[in-house]
């Protein structure tokens, strides 16, 4: 397994693909690549129609998947608020790539009609399967795809993140194989000799202690250790420093538990989500999730400093934890409001990718939601960086992936 990535911030589109590409290639020292990704700005609207013919005149082996981007990131730099592009390529002994393209129209309505889910995505029924998968925001809603492949693919890793650089429907750019779409999702499963460790970073830290969800509703929380969530957040918001009572009032958040069996809790276990709604009269609060009586719930503050110190754990937990591993290259898929809207400087989490594991090939994009696991299931995110990180099925001698 051999990976490349590249980018360039060239205005004039033909010579930015060129430039890239030529990187890519050279790094592969002529392996010929059999997948290919690849993110484009919106500064080269006019030109999306034309990347998986570009792509397949230079690389005829690869399958492509790709998107719009708002950001792009290749050869572990990040291009921001500029016009880039950006690929990364595989050359994959061994492994079998299955592209696919959907609209939402083709999902099966029942989650537990296994087999029609593992014919729409055209995916091997093996344990040893992987999915990197890309939306439209404004045409596909990916929660009932993500259900549907758990449930038919319990084993394996989903990745991935939504077309961002568009403002409406019809304005992202999505690419598979030769083609191109304006809407809908694609996706690639990768099956054979391939192992995905996953590693996302919400990007938060913990405030209070965790508690019990006493009493919910839908998505209302209704009871915390059998008090009103309200009444808890005015105490603990008179015990917090003032720099957390700022955040407070900015960027507070909640935290699901998503590891039942755990008695000790540690940040990357809880699935975070927003506080969208207070119900003054009962003192309860609604969240961005729909919360299961006796989980627990854990408030979480979020900033650049938080969101740094997250990233380093994260990634010194999986260098530690997967110390036989021997990843090969990488997919970064990172939210809109991280790179340099929340850090003020580019190249942030590449950057500490790179300290933590080494000059691994890094390419990807800022997205509009980021696409991975918490726990066992995979998430719709926001704020989050979300990494992929690919090595071959036996170098572990097994096929367990990063917690």
């Amino acid at each position: 397994m051999r990976w490349a990535s590249a980018n360039s911030s060239n205005p004039d589109f033909e010579i930015a693909v060129r430039e890239a590409s030529d990187l890519v290639a050279g790094q592969l020292d002529g392996l010929e690549p059999d997948l290919a990704v690849a993110f484009v700005s919106p500064h080269h609207a006019e030109h999306y129609k034309k990347i998986p013919g570009l792509i397949s005149a230079r690389f005829p082996r690869a399958i492509l998947i790709g998107c719009s981007a708002n950001g792009v990131i290749g050869g572990g730099h990040e291009i921001e608020q500029h016009p880039g592009f950006s690929v990364t390529a595989a050359s994959l002994r061994g492994v079998a790539v299955h592209p696919f393209a959907l609209r939402l129209t083709q999902l099966p309505e029942d989650t537990a009609d296994l087999e029609r889910w593992r014919v729409l995505v055209g995916a091997p029924r093996s344990p040893n399967v992987h999915f990197l998968l890309l939306a439209d925001p404004f045409t596909f809603d990916p929660s009932s795809l993500l259900s549907g492949l758990d449930a038919a693919f319990p084993d394996s890793r989903k990745i991935g993140g939504l077309a961002s650089g568009g403002s409406g429907p019809g304005s992202n750019a999505l690419f598979v194989g030769l083609h191109f779409h304006r809407g809908g999702a694609v996706g690639v499963g990768l099956s054979g000799n391939i192992a995905v460790d996953t590693i996302v970073a919400q990007g938060c830290r913990p405030i209070g202690v965790p508690m019990i969800v006493t009493q919910c509703q839908n998505n209302f929380v209704q009871e915390l250790d059998g008090r009103p969530p309200l009444a808890i957040l005015r105490e603990l918001h008179e015990t917090l420093p003032e720099r957390d009572q700022e955040l407070f009032r900015t960027s507070l958040f909640v935290g699901l538990e998503m590891k039942s069996d755990e008695v000790e809790f540690h940040p990357g276990d809880f699935l975070v989500r927003n506080i969208v709604g207070i119900d003054p009269q009962r003192g309860a609060i609604a969240i961005g999730g729909l919360p299961k009586q006796w989980q627990v719930l854990q408030f979480l503050l979020r900033d650049s400093q938080t969101a740094t110190e997250d990233l380093k754990r994260l990634l010194a937990r999986y260098r530690r934890e997967r110390a036989g591993a021997k990843p090969r290259g990488a997919l970064l898929f990172s939210c809109l409001g991280r790179g340099v809207h929340l850090f003020g400087q580019p190249d942030h989490d590449t950057r500490l990718f790179h300290e933590s594991l080494g000059p691994l090939p890094l390419g990807g994009f800022f997205c509009n939601g980021e696409i991975g696991p918490v726990g066992k299931i995979t998430f719709l995110h926001g704020y989050t960086s979300a990494f992929a990180l690919f090595r071959e099925a036996e170098s572990l001698g097994d096929d367990h992936h990063s917690k």
